[in-house]
């Protein structure tokens, strides 16, 4: 009768063993999943190329005025950490990050006309055929 006893204990450890595997197999499943979501990212190649390229001419341009990353992180009130994502080109920091630290560089005007109409020849293209091609005064009724 003890030993009986003694199976079915095993038998109950056994089970419980197997269920707590399998709980932690089903995490690392999800947990590996979702660190595989994080590193593939959707952007296009050019965005990325443009992103790296960004990075690395904010490095050189604070390389060139001699300011250390724990100065220039302090004056963007961000992380030296986060500066060091920026200089990467790494698109998950946010815009106002990259934009604090054209601030700090004394490039906000850049930024500033970035999209400006001015240096946009396809969207003045576009608009330019949209516009009428006569234009009628209006009638008046006398």
């Amino acid at each position: 009768m003890g030993e009986k006893l003694f199976w079915v204990g095993m038998n109950s450890i056994f089970l419980i063993m197997t269920h707590i595997l399998f709980i932690f197999l089903v995490f690392a499943y999800y947990m590996i999943h979702i660190s595989l979501m994080k590193t593939t990212s959707p952007l296009p190649g050019p965005v990325k190329v443009a992103l790296k390229k960004l990075g690395a001419d904010i490095s050189d341009a604070r390389k060139r005025r001699r300011v250390p990353t724990t100065l220039m992180a302090e004056r963007a009130f961000i992380s030296r950490s986060t500066l060091g994502r920026i200089e990467k080109g790494d698109p998950s920091v946010s815009l106002g990050n990259y934009a604090a630290v054209l601030f700090v560089l004394g490039l906000t005007d850049r930024l500033k006309n970035l999209v400006d109409a001015n240096n946009d020849p396809v969207g003045r293209a576009l608009e330019e055929e949209r516009l009428p091609k006569r234009i009628h005064l209006p009638k008046t009724h006398e």
